[in-house]
């Protein structure tokens, strides 16, 4: 969460970081698998944060975003078999 964070934080400063709601919810190391929470209305810087990320510690990753969804419910039925 921390280079979530980071990037949000980069993009839009500490007011907009404060604005998103953001709570990690579900995480899944093994699958490299996250289901995070953000406000409605934050969902789009959300996703801007997310494509900025290109680097955690020393690793060179790319982050994808599967799904967005109104509910958790509906959201662990499209991305969970």
């Amino acid at each position: 969460m921390g280079a979530v964070w980071g990037a949000i934080g980069k993009l839009y400063g500490e007011y907009g970081a404060s604005k998103t709601g953001l709570k990690l919810i579900d995480y899944d190391a093994r699958e490299r698998f996250a289901v995070i929470r953000v406000s409605l209305l934050a969902v789009d810087m959300v996703r801007a944060a997310l494509a900025s990320i290109t680097r955690i510690g020393n690793d060179g990753v790319t982050v994808h975003v599967l799904s967005a969804s109104g509910t958790l419910k509906a959201l662990h039925e499209k991305t969970r078999p």
